[in-house]
Order: structure tokens, then sequence, then C-alpha cells
């Protein structure tokens, strides 16, 4: 189901409900763009550090912002059924009072994601709303001081023909009279009814209809006792739940502390966290810490299926549809072992056990068709495939065996070492460990590249030169040598038994003691010492330095 600005305040009741009760959530997001363009040797690379990563995809989540968050909402109705209600939420920054946002565009993401179909008019013109804390301050203080400021071009123009035609209209018209404003939607609705009565001491406003605001005159004890009502469309909280928009559902996910499960996340959680909750701190110690307590369970299926995959001898998948469409149609196979064949035989739907996967009624939309890369489509993916996965390798634990399905709590119980592990694409850790310490990741040595007759030689021209055959990320270590680092140990022994004696490009294996620039100054300046020591002793003076 697609929800824009225009459905989401009726939604929400409802949505924080299915929230509330249900297992977990699946997660996926949409963005403007992906990645900064960073100058040449300062993108991400294995060579960084997860604090390292983090800085430079701050800097990418700063600059860019979510146009589409989808959620699937999983409920477990019986011993194995899970229904999933799947929503897409267009996003569009508030832009409401003095508030205004920037944000850039990619275009291989704008060209990737309306490949797909997606909708840009709806993101542009149906957005729901959204402010993370430091602006509900901002917006919070413009309420309290009563200065109201309209920062968007379109809504001054609205707003100058709105006070220029009842400016007119007040001086003749009798107390009581009214009058009807038309075509004021979204916030101008708030916008206009704040502005009036800021600057028109005897009328009064209240929403009038679909797209209308009615003025009427009044006395100032009757505007006195209209601004204490309770009644009143545009006291202090009514208008900041407005603002707040998605900003109230995602509290509502905070609250829940439900297990939030995505693929490849990341990014995803970097923007919840910007968006919704506090701009991205500077330490990656804290952004760790916030996440934890927004969402202390999390699953990262690219992280679980990566790990199980060659296990089970799946074929290849480059992608979440491929995961989860080969899940789907998981089947014992002659080169299996019993062992394997018994554990595939789990996903096979004619299994009492196995778990079922159904569409709530008013979340058909995907039933029968398949939709690549649109957030909420994802987000049931991934929910899909963790509920598949975890019954794999809960059939592997040693327990006793179960008549009816098993529950969420004994799934949970089989991807215990894979909680809060999520995926991270280039670093020198391969996942991030949001309750604990980060583990190195296991991964090839690092490799030494020395050039001979290759003056002038880069970074990128030594990728260049490799990556025909193997694709490794290269720094600089001195003029003619730079390091190499791949995670894959195919590449690595190719290319050590390709270039170990070749004339232009020695390749070998990085010793720290023979190689490190540092250390060979720290060598040079212990054998000057030894030498004069030595020197000193045979001449029979002293040592230099006690001089």
């Amino acid at each position: 189901m697609e929800l824009g600005a225009g459905q989401f305040a009726q939604s929400l009741p409802r949505l924080r409900a299915l929230v509330l009760g249900c297992e977990f959530l699946g997660l996926d997001m949409e963005f403007t763009g992906l990645h900064s363009v960073f100058p040449q040797g300062k993108q991400p690379s294995l060579f960084d550090s997860p604090a390292e990563w983090y800085l430079k995809a701050r800097r990418s989540v700063q600059k860019f912002t979510v146009n589409q968050l989808g959620l699937s909402i999983f409920s477990n109705e019986e011993s194995n059924k899970y229904v999933a209600h799947s929503y897409n939420f267009f996003l569009f920054p508030t832009t409401f009072g003095v508030m205004d946002s920037e944000f850039s565009f990619q275009a291989s993401s704008i060209q990737f994601l309306t490949h797909y179909g997606f909708d840009y008019n709806k993101f542009l013109k149906d957005g729901i709303p959204y402010t993370n804390e430091v602006q509900e301050k901002k917006l919070q203080q413009g309420l309290l001081t009563g200065n109201w400021k309209v920062r968007s071009t379109l809504d001054k123009d609205k707003v100058k023909k709105v006070i220029d035609d009842v400016t007119r209209w007040v001086p003749s018209a009798e107390e009581g009279g009214s009058m009807v404003l038309h075509d004021i939607s979204g916030f101008q609705i708030f916008e206009v009814q704040l502005i009036l009565r800021q600057a028109l001491p005897d009328v009064w406003t209240e929403p009038f209809g679909d797209q209308k605001v009615m003025v009427k005159k009044v006395s100032p004890r009757h505007r006195w006792c209209l601004e204490n009502s309770s009644c009143d469309c545009c006291r202090k909280e009514l208008v900041l739940l407005s603002a707040r928009g998605f900003t109230n559902l995602f509290q509502t996910l905070v609250e829940a502390k439900k297990p939030m499960v995505g693929h490849n996340m990341l990014m995803d959680l970097l923007h919840l966290h910007d968006k919704f909750y506090k701009p991205l701190p500077e330490s990656y110690e804290e952004f760790k810490r916030n996440i934890h307590s927004l969402f202390p369970v999390l699953i990262d299926t690219k992280n679980v299926t990566k790990s199980i995959w060659k296990e089970f001898q799946f074929p290849r998948a480059s992608n979440l549809l491929e995961v989860y469409e080969i899940l789907c149609r998981c089947v014992p196979s002659t080169d299996k072992t019993p062992c394997q064949d018994a554990m595939l035989c789990d996903l096979n739907p004619t299994n009492p056990t196995c778990p079922v996967i159904a569409h709530a009624s008013d979340c058909l939309k995907y039933a029968d068709k398949k939709s690549p890369h649109e957030a909420a489509y994802d987000a049931f993916l991934c929910g899909s495939v963790l509920l598949k996965v975890a019954h794999l390798l809960l059939g592997r634990m040693p327990c006793d065996t179960l008549e009816t399905g098993p529950s969420f709590s004994q799934y949970l119980n089989a991807l215990t070492k894979y909680l809060n592990q999520v995926n991270l694409i280039r670093a020198g850790v391969s996942t991030i460990n949001f309750s604990g310490t980060d583990v190195p990741s296991q991964r090839p040595p690092l490799l030494i590249a020395s050039v001979r007759g290759w003056p002038g030689v880069d970074e990128e021209q030594i990728y260049q030169k490799l990556k025909a055959m193997c694709k490794f990320d290269v720094r600089r270590l001195t003029e003619n040598q730079f390091l190499l680092l791949s995670n894959k140990f195919k590449d690595f022994r190719v290319v050590l038994r390709d270039y170990r004696d070749h004339p232009n490009l020695q390749i070998s294996l990085y010793r720290y003691w023979r190689h490190s620039p540092q250390a060979n100054c720290l060598l040079q300046i212990c054998g000057i010492v030894a030498s004069w020591s030595l020197l000193a002793f045979v001449i029979g003076g002293s040592p230099w330095y006690a001089m």
C-alpha cells in the first residue's frame, strides 16, 4: 500500500497498532543519492577503519535525503503463519515556517530508480513531512515567540493574496460575519491561519472542509475565549504533530523496540538517525550507542545469507530478490548429503512446520507482482528471507521435533550470533557490531607493489592495471611503492602468481619491518646509535650520548 501526505494522518493510528502488536519489521529505503563524489584516493576503501568509513558515509547522508521508506510489518497470527502488512511511504522534508532543507540528487540514483518505476511526482508533490529533534526544537521556538515567517516562495505568494483578500473584507464585515478561503492545502492550512491571527486581532480562523479555511470577524473577548479553547486546530501540539509527519511513526518504532530486519541496512540506519532522530554525531561510537538504544535488535539478512550460503550449497545470488527466489524454490538435490537434504526439506511448503507467509488483505500489491527496488517490496523480501533462513538454522539445532511451527523467539535464538551484526561493504571490518566491539575481518594479507620504469604512476593507474584480472584497493606508500588490499583470497593468489617477477610491477607480501618507511627510519636511527656506541667502545671512550 502506498501512503503520501494526504492519507498518512488518518492511517497513523492503525499503523501504530500494527507496529506495537507485530513480531518484527522489515525495513528498506530509497535515497536521492547514495555516495558523495570523493576526491581521488579519498573514496571509502578496505583500508578504512570503521570510524573512518563512518565519517565518509556521514558526509553522504548529510548531502542526500530519503525519498521512499518501506515497512513490512510481520504479525504472527497462527503458530507458523505470518501476515505481512507492507507500506510504501513517500517522504519529503518539512517546509513549514522558517524550516527549509537543502539536499542533492545523484544522476545515477535517479536513473536507477526511474528504471524501476519510481514516481518522483509523488515524492515531490505528496511526500510526508518529517523532522528530527533539532528541527522540532527550532519549530517550537517559532511557535512560542509568535513571530511566524514563511520561507517558501510558493506559500509566500499564496499568503500575500490571502492577506490582501481578508484585509479588504474586514473593514466592511460585521461581527460574526465570515468568508471562506479556497485552495488552501498542506501546511498552508496552518501557515495561513497563524499569519492572519498574528496580523489581525479581530479575526478568527478554522478549517472548513477540504482545502478551505473560514475567516470570522470576532470581538476581542470572543477571540480570547477561542484562543484558550481545547478545540483550536492551531494549538502548538497539533501544529507540531502535523510538522513531525512520519517522525510520529518513527517514534512508535522506537517505543515498540521490535526486531528490525534489513538487507545491507547500514545506510538505512544512518538515514534513520539523521532524518528522524538527531543529526549524525561526529563520533562513530556515539552513533553505535544511539542506534542500539533506538533499536536493540537488528538483523541484516545480507550478513546472515553471506555466512550460510556456501554451507547449504545454494546457487549464487547477486541481489535480495534472487536470494528470496532461491529460498522459495529450495528442494533437495542429488548432490547434497542426507543431512543437508533434511534441512532443505524444512523449507518445503508441504512441511507443516515451515513458516507460511501471507500478505494482508489490504496490502495485496505484491501477492502476484515483483517490484524490485520498491521500498515496501524489498522490506517484505527482507522479512521473508529472515523467516526462511531462521527456519533452516533452527533445523540443525539440537531440539525436539516440533509438530507445529516454531515460535519467533525460537527463530531469534537460532540467529543469536547474527543479531546486531550489520554488513559493511568496503572497510577494514566486514560487519559493524552495534552491541559490542567490531571484530577484525578475515581477509587476505596486505600486498606491496613495487614499480620500476613507470614514472609518475598513481593509485588509479595501478588500480586500472590490475582491474581486468582482479580488484584491489590501492594506497600509495612511497613514490614507487603501493599497498594493495583485497577481500578475496582468489584475487590475492592470482596477483601474487602473475606479478611476483613482473619487470615493471612486482607484487609481494608486505612485511612491516622491511617495507614500512617508519620502520626503516627507526632501524636506520638504531643502526646509527649502535655504530657510534661501538666506535666509542673501540676507542676506549664513553658512548657519545653520555657526554
